[in-house]
C-alpha cells in the first residue's frame, strides 16, 4: 500500500514493476508446494487458534434467553382456587363454545403450567380434562376460597381508616392506577394488582368500555379472584383494599398469559326469524327498529352504567329500543347487545348499521325488585348500619369532607 502511493507521487517504471510483482498472489505453493502455518492462514482469522487443542474445552456459543425454553424446569404451579380464563368477566362458563377457531395452545407457553389449557380456560380440579366444557364447579373449592379470603381480610376497616385509604388513592395524591378495559378483569391483570399491592394497601381501578354494563359482575370479580373488598366506588372508578394480614411474600403464584388466546365460537346471537314471529313480521320489525328515535349514542370506551336502567325504563312506554353505536368496534357492541339480553331482559333485533335494536317481547313486565347498582356502592359498616362510599367517611358533626372522584376520561 505504501509502494502503491509511492508510485502515484513519483511515477518510476522500476517501482511499476515491483508494485505489480508484489500485489499478485503468491506462487510459492505452485513452484516449491510451500503451505503457510495456520496462523498466516487467511481461513483461520477470527477464530480461537486453539481450535485444534482437545484438552481445552470449547465456550458454547451464546443463545438468546428464550421464555419458552423451559429445559429443566419444572412447570408452574399455583394454588389459586379458580379456573384460569383470559376474562374473569366478558367470558362466562355458564356460556358453553359449540367448537374452537384454532387447535387447543396453552397462551402460557408450552410446558410452563400443571394445568391443561381445554382451549376456553385451564381447569383447576382436574389438570387432564379433554372436554371444551371444563370442569363443574367443585363445592370444596369455594369453601376453601371463602376461607382464605376471610383470613387475609382480617377485621373489617373502620369508617376513619376507610376514609384515609379512600383519600390516599385519589388522582390528586397518586397517579398509580389500573385500567380495565374492553376486556375486562383479565388474567394479567391480577398479576398487576398483586404489584399494586406491595407498595399501598389500596389500588385504584378505572373501568371503562364494555365490562362497564354489567358493574355488579365486575365487583364481584374483582373480589373473588384477587381476595380483595372494594371500599369505594364512584362511577367506574373503583378503590381495591388488599386485607389487614395480607403479605406481599405470600402472595399467591400467578402465572402469566403470553399472548392472547383466540376466542372460540360461540351460538349466533340474531337468529334468522324472532321466536314466536313469521319471518315478514321479523323483518317489519328490524326496519321499524332502525327507524325508532335512538335512546341514547354510546361513545367509544366510555362509561355505560345506567344503559340498562335506561332500557328498562323505555320498555315502560315503547316496545322497541334503539341505541347508536357509530364508532365502537363491532365486537364491543355485540357484547353489550348480549348483556343487555340477560340484565334487561330483553330480544335482541339486530346489530345493522352500528345500531342495536331491541324488543321488550309480548308478553312483557318490568322488573320491581331488579338489582339496580347505585352510583355509589354501599359498604357495610362494623357498627351495623350501611354506609356508603361518601357518607360513610362524613365528619362527626354529619359533614363530609372527603372530594369527589374524578370519574371522566382523562
Amino acid at each position: 500500500m505504501f509502494l502503491t502511493r509511492l508510485s502515484r507521487l513519483n511515477p518510476n517504471p522500476f517501482l511499476l514493476i515491483l508494485t505489480r510483482h508484489l500485489s499478485n498472489p503468491s506462487k510459492l505453493h505452485d513452484r516449491y508446494s510451500f503451505k503457510p502455518p495456520p496462523s498466516l492462514s487467511p481461513n483461520t482469522q477470527g477464530q480461537n487458534p486453539n481450535h485444534n487443542n482437545p484438552k481445552k474445552k470449547q465456550k458454547p456459543q451464546y443463545r438468546p434467553p428464550s421464555s419458552l425454553d423451559r429445559t429443566g424446569q419444572k412447570p408452574i404451579h399455583s394454588d389459586l382456587p379458580f379456573d384460569f380464563r383470559y376474562s374473569y368477566t366478558e367470558s362466562s362458563p355458564t356460556v358453553r363454545p359449540i367448537g374452537l377457531r384454532e387447535p387447543k395452545y396453552s397462551p402460557f407457553g408450552p410446558g410452563r403450567i400443571d394445568r391443561e389449557w381445554i382451549g376456553v380456560c385451564a381447569p383447576a380440579v382436574d389438570p387432564k380434562v379433554r372436554s371444551v366444557e371444563g370442569a363443574e364447579e367443585d363445592p370444596k373449592l369455594e369453601e376453601k376460597r371463602k376461607r382464605r379470603r376471610q383470613k387475609v381480610q382480617g377485621e373489617p376497616l373502620t369508617p376513619a381508616e376507610r376514609k384515609i385509604l379512600v383519600d390516599k388513592c385519589q388522582r390528586p395524591k397518586t397517579k398509580r392506577q389500573i385500567n380495565l378495559g374492553r376486556d375486562g378483569l383479565t388474567h394479567n391483570m391480577l398479576n398487576d394488582i398483586q404489584n399494586h399491592w406491595k407498595h399501598d394497601e389500596a389500588v385504584r381501578i378505572k373501568c371503562l368500555g364494555v365490562p362497564t354494563v354489567d358493574m355488579k359482575n365486575v365487583c364481584t370479580q374483582l373480589e373473588d379472584k384477587t381476595f380483595g373488598k372494594i371500599i369505594h366506588r364512584h362511577g367506574g372508578v373503583l378503590v381495591l383494599y388488599r386485607g389487614r394480614n395480607y403479605k406481599p411474600k405470600k402472595r399467591p403464584v400467578i402465572p402469566l398469559m403470553l399472548w392472547r388466546p383466540h376466542e372460540p365460537v360461540y351460538p349466533r346471537l340474531i337468529k334468522t326469524t324472532i321466536d314466536g314471529l313469521s319471518i315478514e313480521e321479523t323483518k317489519e320489525m328490524r326496519k321499524r327498529g332502525l327507524a325508532v328515535p335512538a335512546l341514547t349514542k354510546l361513545a367509544k370506551n366510555g362509561y355505560y352504567g345506567s344503559l340498562v336502567s335506561m332500557v328498562r325504563d323505555a320498555f315502560i312506554c315503547c316496545e322497541l329500543v334503539r341505541i347508536d353505536c357509530q364508532g365502537l368496534e363491532k365486537s364491543d357492541y355485540k357484547k353489550i347487545g348480549c348483556k343487555l339480553r340477560d340484565l334487561v331482559p330483553c330480544i335482541l333485533v339486530t346489530f345493522e348499521k352500528e345500531q342495536i335494536v331491541v324488543w321488550r317481547g309480548k308478553d312483557y313486565k318490568p322488573l320491581e325488585d331488579g338489582y339496580f347498582l347505585p352510583d355509589r356502592e354501599l359498604f357495610d359498616n362494623p357498627e351495623g348500619d350501611l354506609v356508603s362510599g361518601k357518607e360513610g367517611c362524613g365528619n362527626s358533626d354529619g359533614s363530609s369532607s372527603e372530594k369527589e372522584f374524578d370519574s371522566g376520561e382523562e
